[in-house]
């Protein structure tokens, strides 16, 4: 069976964050928090009139741009795309640490990087990136990207201090960073569960929601099962029904590979409803 295709939506994102040309400016002054900037020929003549936008002009927090730059001061900076009728927008914190911005220009997409779990958070990962330069942390996993398996919190999956091995899918010149998968290394365990559509399984209830119950119907394979399909009363809440760790049966009604969702039905429901 095939591997699901990518996901348009992350591509069109990854293709905005792709590092853009840069390019030496004159700053000429500023607009509130933005800089203004004009763009500098091959030549040493002067060019197009650009911007750097406040949230790029530094990886620091200043009050005011004045801080960081002066009226005439030649600086380099990313090209990241046009606004308002055609004026060029820059980023010069792409370019602020030279060093860190030719480490990130050194990985590509699905290049494959070792490093060390530096801090764990409800929301990711911080992952020290062997080779990265000295006094900065690049590394980032999400949480949807560490692992198949149903985790209630990172640190489930990982710990301070644990060496890994992950996939890069993009070095961000802009943020400074580089997000990482974990997952990525292991196939989808729904590719080869695919084919269970239309059968009858049983499995404990992980987690109780609102709406339903998900199900554990295989390592690292967990299915949503609908309130309507536990039953035909009328209850508000599944609470009222099962509790988590019980056993239930169901039927295996869709397994959608792009979304990584499995949706259950109950175990008695006809083909085709």
């Amino acid at each position: 069976m095939s591997e699901p295709a990518p996901d348009p939506r992350l591509q069109s994102l990854i293709n905005q964050l792709r590092p853009g040309a840069v390019r030496i400016v004159k700053v000429t002054g500023f607009d509130g928090a933005d800089v203004l900037v004009q763009l500098i020929g091959a030549g040493g003549e002067e060019a197009e009139i650009g911007r750097v936008p406040g949230h790029e002009a530094s990886m620091r927090r200043v009050e005011s741009p004045s801080e960081l730059f002066e009226v005439g001061q030649e600086i380099k900076a990313e090209e990241i795309g046009r606004r308002r009728e055609g004026e060029l927008h820059l980023s010069a914190r792409a370019c602020e640490i030279p060093v860190l911005r030719s480490f990130l220009l050194s990985l590509e997409r699905g290049q494959v990087v070792t490093g060390t779990v530096a801090e764990v958070h409800n929301f990711g990962v911080f992952v020290h990136i062997d080779g990265e330069p000295n006094g900065l942390c690049t590394g980032f996993i999400r949480e949807p990207d560490l692992t198949w398996g149903w985790i209630s919190h990172p640190s489930e999956a990982v710990e301070a201090g644990q060496r890994i091995t992950a996939e890069v899918i993009i070095a961000e010149t802009r943020s400074g960073q580089v997000t990482l998968s974990l997952k990525a290394l292991h196939e989808d365990p729904l590719i080869r569960f695919a084919d269970q559509v239309g059968h009858v399984l049983t499995g404990p209830i992980i987690k109780i929601v609102p709406f339903g119950v998900f199900v554990q119907l295989a390592r690292d394979v967990v299915g949503s099962l609908h309130l309507s399909d536990l039953t035909d009363q009328a209850v508000e809440t599944p609470e009222q029904l099962v509790d988590e760790g019980e056993l239930i049966t169901v039927k295996v009604a869709e397994v959608d590979l792009q979304r990584h969702r499995v949706r259950l039905g109950a175990a008695g429901e006809a083909d085709g409803t």
